[in-house]
């Protein structure tokens, strides 16, 4: 886990970090209302994304 950065140690956050969070929020906002729009139902959005987000959080803790 030498690879990740507390943010509270990292503050203020590089305008390069800023735009990347913006694009990666728009982008996770934008693939939730397309999922919602085909008529996902909402447990299943709110399951593959707290899905993704263990896998990540997984990924970081045993590399």
């Amino acid at each position: 886990m030498s690879n990740v950065t507390r943010l509270r140690h990292a503050l203020p956050l590089g305008l390069d970090v800023n735009t990347s969070v913006a694009a990666l929020d728009k982008a996770i906002a934008d693939a939730v209302d397309a999922a919602k729009a085909a008529g996902l139902p909402q447990g299943l959005i709110v399951g593959l994304l707290h899905g993704h987000a263990h896998a990540q959080t997984h990924q970081m803790v045993t590399e």
